[in-house]
This record gives C-alpha cells, structure tokens and sequence, in this order.
C-alpha cells in the first residue's frame, strides 16, 4: 500500500553487512529533507567560517556515513559505486547545463581561446605531470599514475562557479574560469576512461585513446549544438500555458543533451554544457525564469552529490595515504596546474600574476571524486586504493586552494570592486507575472554602444533603460547621458519583445547603432487608404509580421500576448493591427476600428488587447 515503504530486510545483504530495515515513504523524505536542510546549514558556516562550503557537506555526508555515526549504511557494496556515479553524471549534468546558461556565448566569446587552450592542451599536461608525480609517490605504474593524474587534472564547474558568485576577480579571469570549467570536465572524462581502458586491455593504445578523443568530443560538440538550437527555435515559437513548463522544458533539454550524445558514443558532459551555452546566448521567452530555476537547481545538485561521496568515504581508511596523498595534493597544485597554465596562455596576453591567479584557481571538487568511481565499477586493479588517494588530495586541494584564492587575487592585485558575476538586482518573479523582464548589458570598450548617448541607442517602444551601474553607483539615465565602457544597463522588456530586444544587443555591441526612421504619412490632402478583413496566411505570422497585405513592416508597436496579434508601422506610413482580423490606414482609422473590436470583445483578455491597441495609436 502507499506509504508502507520498500521491505528491504529479507535475505542478505551483499558483502555481509547487516540488511537494512523498513523504510517508509515519509521516512526516506524525512531524511532527503533533513540532510538538504544540513547541507545548506553547513554551507552557510562556512561561509562565516571564510571556507568552501561544499567541504562541509562532504565532511557531513562522511558524519553520517557507514564508518561515522552509521546513520546511513552506503559505501561497502559495489551497487552503491554504481549509484553514486549515476548521482555524479545527473548532477554534474545539471551543474554543467547552468554554467554554460548563465555565461552565455557573449561572455566566452572574448576569452575563448584561451579557455579553450586550457580545457584542452592544459587538462592534458596537468594530467601528464600530475600522474607522473603520483607514479613516483605511490610506486604505481605508469599507467596507474596517468590514470590518477587525469582524474585530478579536472576543474570542479560547481567549486569555480561557486567561488566566482562571490569574488571580485578581473571580469576577463573570471570569464576564461567559467570557460575553462565547463569544457574542462569532458576532456577529463575521456582521459579516464582511455586509461582505465588500457589498463584493463593491454591492446588499447595511445593511438586509439586519440580516435576516441577526438570523435567523442566532435559527437558532443554536434549533439550540444544541435539540442541548443533546436530548443531556442522550439520556445521562440510555441507559447507555453504557464511560465512553470518553461524550466519542464530545459530539464528536457539536459535529458536530451546528455542522452543523445551518451547514446551516439559523444561526450554527454561536453553536448549538456554547450546546449547551455546556446540556450543562455539566445533571447527566448521566459530566459530569466529558466536561469532562476536552473541556479537553484544546480546548488540542490551539489548539495547531493558531494552529499553522496561523502557517505561514499570511509574516513579510517584515508589515514593510510594522507602522507603521499598531501604531497600529491600540492605538488598538483602548486606545480603540475601552473606550468600548464603558463604553457597554454603565453599568447593570450595575460600577466603573470593573472597567470598565477588562473594557476591557483584550478580547484578540485566532486568532479575528480566522480571520476575515480569509473575505475571502481570497472574493476580496474587496485582501484579502491586509488579512490582514498583521490579523495584526499581533492579533499585538501579544495580547501586550501577555496580557502586562499581570493585572498591571493587581491594580494595581486587582479580583483575590482564589481562582482565577477554580478547579481540580478531586481527579483524578476514580480516583473514576470506583470508580462516584463531585466535584461542587463555589460558595455565593453570594443562594444558600438560605448560612447553613445542613451537616446541614440535606439530602444524600442516596448523597453525602457531603467538604470546604469557606473563603478558600483546606481545613476538614472537621461536622454543626453553618455554610455561609458564598464557600465551594466538595465533595461524593462516586455516578455513578448524580448526575442526582438536580442537583435538590438547585437547592434550595441557590433554596430550601427543608427535607428530606422519612421516612415512618413502620405502627403496632405491625399487619404491614406483604410482596409479591413480577415489575416492572410500568406504573410506569415500574425504575432510577428514581416509584412501586411503585401506591404513590408517597418516597425512592430506592440505584440499580443495570449494569442497572436500585433500593431504595426508599415513602410508606406500607415498603421494596423493584426490578427484573425486585419485594419490597415491612418491612426484614427485604425482607432476607431480597434474601439469597434472592444465593444464586441469576448472575454477581458480580449477587452484588454484593444484598449492597449487604442493606447497605441493614441499618440503614434
């Protein structure tokens, strides 16, 4: 019966550990409650504490493990490996999926190469110098130490996403970490799992770890892309019943992201990351809902898995390697992460102490923990022993490398006194139920909007720049203002212009900023020509039109939200609204058509439609 839980006593458990007992439904969503309340509990120490928080849920989860207080039993059988990576693979999913959302191709556009450069060529050094190191510490071979090195050579996302949400560092070093621990992990990935391969299969090669390399991370790229875009075009198209379904829907796209190129032999890790990336660059519907949705999500999604390792570790055993897993710890650190930061940013122009700075930053977290369950479930020799190592170097990598980076970037002299990744400072949920969103643009001195004074940027009837952030000061703007390089603009955007409002951006940052004139009523004397009828297929779509009655749109005034309508300027002066009925002329025309409309409408949303028609036309 429902409620009465899942009997998992009868029989024994394997690797003769006592059989659990009932579990009931309330019970195990007593406990998933209680351990998300702790782990947002010790978070929150430790931000007073001034340490990664994400340490203490590890330290938790170790707390109430198996070899701690023995409230949960996990870690001593080989199916509880399994569902911890499954845990890994869905978090780390969801974690990458937001990173990439919250970036946005527009911010990793100017430091891609060299993001990339250290994704790729630098995650491969690190793992050459850092398993090198290993195979002389721990006696490995030096196979085994490659595989130990390329576990440890990926960055956390959620450790550096975590760190950035609070640092001051240089926006330019922020952007290349955001990059850099979003496409970082893939190639991670792949590493250990063509090492734990020619472990187990002594004819697997070098040459074959290559192929795979390349093809997987091509499937990736091609399934992210391809699932990105798919998605933008799908929500700029279909209007949802509720702004609920709109993160149903980005869920669906991690699902379908990670599954597809799981399923066609790519880089899941890799295809989420960059359908995130699409989804955050595009202006669709609903944006801010689903990057709220999403930042929440992913903190729930580290929550549970560093939850998870935690329960995963028993502490006893750890004491066997701390000596060689410390001298592991720094030796990856201090020297094997900057030389192949030094190596891959020489020609991106960076200083050294900015190098030093993306040196120190490659924090470890989950992520290598995740990896070193691959060689576990595939009964790599000696594997266990390898996952204590892992742990315990990630375990101090984090917490001195979390604990003193932003210390260090001041002490550098690399921080500002904005935010890396600066805060919505505005709550968007009120403004969404009202039909409007904040969309915020950081001007940048190569960008066509700097030096431009705020009437000349052309904003559309439906947006208002509200407000500018100058060096950390909220100024209201006027018309004659000057935009300056490093200011954050505020701009209100109805959520039906908002996909439109995407193509005025890409003038602010490229260029020309001119404004399309308006075009002129027909002379005096001469009538503009009034017509009314049903909307004709032909010129497309009613919410949006190209064009009415054959005559192109030079401008759109407003956009119907529940259903597709719109009021247009055309390019031979005259105005109309749209919809499953047409009225195109003068204003007044125009007007009196749409009052006729409201006097016979059905329902309000109806009646509200033609009064914002007439208000429209009231003074064109």
């Amino acid at each position: 019966m429902p409620g009465d839980g899942i009997d998992v006593s009868a029989g024994p458990a394997p690797g003769g550990r006592e059989p659990p007992h009932r579990v009931t439904d309330g019970q195990l969503l007593l406990y998933a409650g209680a351990l998300l309340g702790m782990g947002l509990a010790v978070s929150l120490l430790a931000t007073r504490l001034r340490m990664p928080g994400l340490i203490l849920v590890l330290a938790l989860g170790m707390a109430v493990g198996s070899d701690g207080t023995d409230w949960i039993q996990f870690g001593d059988d080989r199916r509880d490996f399994e569902l911890a990576r499954t845990v890994g693979i869905v978090a780390l999913s969801l974690i990458l999926f937001e990173g990439g959302l919250a970036a946005g191709f527009h911010e990793i556009r100017p430091v891609l190469a060299p993001a990339v450069a250290l994704a790729l060529v630098g995650t491969v050094i690190t793992a050459v110098l850092t398993g090198l190191l290993a195979s002389w510490l721990f006696d490995f071979s030096l196979l085994e130490g490659l595989l130990v090195g390329s576990i440890l050579a990926s960055t956390d996302g959620a450790a550096v996403f975590a760190i950035l949400r609070g640092s001051t560092l240089r926006r330019r070093l922020a952007r290349t970490l955001e990059g850099e621990a979003g496409l970082n992990d893939p190639v991670a990935v792949l590493l250990v799992l063509g090492f734990s391969e020619w472990l187990v299969d002594p004819e697997f090669g070098i040459a074959d770890m290559a192929a795979d390399f390349v093809v997987e991370l091509s499937i990736g790229l091609a399934v992210g892309l391809v699932t990105g875009l798919v998605s933008v075009w799908s929500l700029r198209r279909v209007t949802l019943a509720s702004a609920g379904l709109y993160p149903v829907t980005s869920i669906a796209v991690v699902a379908v992201a990670y599954g597809a190129g799981d399923v066609l032999h790519g880089s899941g890790f890799l295809a989420v990351y960059i359908a995130g990336l699409v989804l955050g660059t595009a202006r669709t519907p609903a944006r801010r809902t689903i990057a709220t949705f999403h930042d929440g999500l992913a903190w729930i999604a580290q929550l549970a898995m560093f939850l998870t390792l935690g329960l995963l570790v028993f502490p006893g055993d750890l004491a066997d390697v701390a000596f060689e897993g410390t001298i592991l710890a720094l030796l990856a650190a201090a020297v094997a992460r900057p030389l192949s930061v030094i190596a891959t940013t020489w020609f991106a122009h960076f200083e050294l102490r900015e190098q030093v700075v993306l040196g120190w930053a490659g924090l470890r977290g989950a992520v290598p923990v995740v990896l070193a369950l691959f060689p576990v479930i595939d009964e790599v020799p000696g594997s266990e022993n390898l996952f204590n190592i892992v742990f315990f170097a990630v375990v101090l990598s984090t917490l001195l490398q979390g604990s003193s980076f932003e210390a260090l970037a001041r002490k550098l002299g690399v921080t500002t006194t904005q935010a890396a990744i600066p805060a919505p400072l505005i709550e968007p949920a009120a403004l969404r139920r009202l039909g409007a969103e904040i969309i915020e643009f950081q001007v940048e001195r190569e960008h066509a909007a700097a030096g431009a004074r705020v009437r000349e940027l052309g904003l559309p009837r439906d947006a208002l720049l509200n407000l500018i952030v100058r060096e950390g000061q909220a100024i209201p703007p006027r018309g004659s203002m000057r935009v300056e390089a490093g200011d954050r603009l505020h701009v209100l955007v109805r959520q039906e212009a908002a996909v439109e409002f995407g193509r005025l951006l890409d003038r602010w940052r490229d260029g020309p900023l001119d404004r399309a004139v308006r075009p002129r009523m027909p002379m005096r004397g001469m009538a503009p020509v009034f017509s009314t009828g049903p909307w004709d297929p032909a010129d497309g779509d009613a919410g949006r039109p190209d064009r009415v009655r054959g005559v192109p749109v030079a401008e759109r005034l407003r956009t119907r939200r529940d259903r597709p309508g719109s009021v247009v300027v055309l390019v031979d002066g005259r105005y109309a609204f749209t919809g499953p009925v047409v009225a195109i002329g003068a204003p007044g025309q125009v007007q009196d058509a749409a009052r006729r409309r409201l006097r016979t409408a059905t329902d309000d949303a109806d009646a509200a439609w033609w009064r914002e028609v007439i208000g429209a036309l009231a003074a064109p």
